[in-house]
This record gives structure tokens, C-alpha cells and sequence, in this order.
């Protein structure tokens, strides 16, 4: 695994970086034109649901099988697999218990509110970035994690989780800058706030990489896969697709979500 450490730090970097993307779209996007956006959203959202069921599950239950482990006196493969699905649903608890800390409302008021005059709303628009600045700074770090980890064990699925993440992260860079470039009219400022937000993402692979590297078992490596799964479908159902809906027009969200899955398909065919 030593061998992929600086290659899944490079990727997990760049997954960070991806908001720095979105930031910068602020300036070239319309301000009352977000179906790109909706797109962006469902399309990664499709990516995500994709390689947790398809890619990352079943080799998070090889790696629990790996170490032969028969805790319930049931088989091994069936072991492997109740506890996979335990830890699936641990990361996709951890993801909800994240999002209640965030207002549930802040992308809708933010995104709208941009739409309108600086006059109106600025200060209340400058109130929401910091927020879902914050937020998003925290809602990163265990991707991050959850990058590297799934890059140590397996380089390829690293670089996949790597770029599902990117694409997610691009649209928090839009959602971040929008609101603050509408308010303050600075598109420095507001190209840093939305490419700072996403620097929690490889502080969670160093975290990673210091404190978990020792203990990495067979079974801790595919509970930490398999709950990286549960975050990214949690993500996919409850940020991206409804917000692909609200922000696009009525099959946005299920257009997209397909082409990304067509797309880690023709992926997963050509390498």
C-alpha cells in the first residue's frame, strides 16, 4: 500500500482543489442560470451511486473475508458481509449526523438569493457563504479520508472515488463564490472563499495517513470502504439529486445521474 501513499495524496489533493474549479465558474455562469449546475450535480451523483454498489461494497466484503474472520458462526462470506453493510450504514449515519449541523435550507436561500441585487441581499448572502463555507469545510474532511483510504488499498477505484468527489465539488465551489462575488462584487475574495472551503479535504488524508495508516487490518480497510460507500449514497439521495431537481428543469436529475453512470461503465469496459 506504501506504494500508493503519494500517488492518493496527489488525487485526494486534487479532489480538494476541484472547488477552486467551481469558484471560478461563478464568473462566467448567469446569475439566474443554474441548469449546468443541475446537471453537474445529478451527473456526479450518478458517479457516486455507481461505484459504491458496483465497485467499492464488493471489495470492501473481499477485504473483511481477507482476514477469515467468522464472528457470528455464520460463514465468512456472510460475516463479511453483515459487517460491510453495518459499516455502510455507520458512514451514511455519520453523513446525516453531519448534515444536522448544517441548515437544511442554506443552498436553497443561498442559490436564490444570489439571483437577486446586491443591494437586496448582500449582507444576508455574505452571512450564508461563511455558513456553508464552514459546512462544507467540515462535510469534506471525511471525504477526504475516505479518498485516501480507498487509494491506498486499491489505486484505480482511488482515482475513480478521486474524480466522483471532484465533480461534487465543483458545484460546492459555485454554491460558496455566488453568493459571496453577488455580494461584494470581488472576485478575488470570492474566488478564495470558494477555494479555501475545499482544503479540509486533504487535511482528512493526512489525518488519515498519521493516525489510521498503523492500524489498517484486512477489516478496518473494508469497513472504512464500505462506510465511504454509505457517505457517498447519502450524499448522491440527499444533496446532489434533489438539488439537480430544484435547480434544473424536471428530468435533469435522472438524465444526469444515468450519463454518469454510462459514463464509469464505458470506464470500467476501456480500463
Amino acid at each position: 500500500m506504501s506504494d500508493n501513499v503519494f500517488a492518493t495524496f496527489f488525487i485526494t489533493f486534487l479532489a480538494g482543489a476541484s472547488t477552486a474549479i467551481g469558484a471560478a465558474l461563478t464568473f462566467v455562469i448567469k446569475r439566474d442560470d443554474f441548469r449546468w449546475l443541475a446537471l453537474g450535480m445529478s451527473f456526479s451523483a450518478g458517479v457516486m451511486l455507481y461505484l459504491s454498489f458496483m465497485d467499492i461494497l464488493p471489495i470492501s466484503f473481499s477485504q473483511i473475508a481477507g482476514d477469515g474472520a467468522d464472528w457470528l458462526g455464520i460463514g465468512v462470506e456472510k460475516t463479511s458481509k453483515i459487517a460491510g453493510m453495518a459499516a455502510f450504514f455507520l458512514g451514511a449515519a455519520a453523513a446525516a449526523l453531519i448534515d444536522a449541523f448544517i441548515p437544511s435550507h442554506v443552498h436553497s436561500e443561498m442559490l436564490s438569493a444570489a439571483s437577486q441585487e446586491p443591494s437586496q441581499k448582500g449582507g444576508r448572502l455574505n452571512r450564508m457563504a461563511v455558513i456553508t463555507a464552514v459546512a462544507i469545510s467540515i462535510h469534506n474532511f471525511p471525504e477526504g479520508l475516505s479518498v485516501f483510504v480507498t487509494g491506498l488499498e486499491d489505486i484505480n477505484v482511488g482515482m475513480a472515488v478521486g474524480f466522483a468527489i471532484m465533480l461534487h465539488n465543483i458545484p460546492e465551489g459555485i454554491s460558496v463564490s455566488l453568493p459571496v462575488y453577488t455580494a461584494t462584487g470581488s472576485k478575488g475574495y470570492s474566488f478564495m472563499v470558494g477555494a479555501l472551503s475545499g482544503l479540509t479535504e486533504p487535511l482528512g488524508a493526512i489525518v488519515a495517513y498519521l493516525f489510521l495508516a498503523p492500524l489498517l487490518t484486512n477489516t478496518v480497510i473494508g469497513c472504512v470502504l464500505a462506510s465511504t460507500a454509505g457517505i457517498m449514497v447519502y450524499i448522491a439521495l440527499d444533496e446532489l439529486l434533489p438539488m439537480a431537481r430544484e435547480y434544473g428543469e424536471e428530468h435533469y436529475g435522472i438524465f444526469g445521474a444515468f450519463a454518469g453512470m454510462g459514463v464509469m461503465v464505458l470506464g470500467s469496459l476501456v480500463f
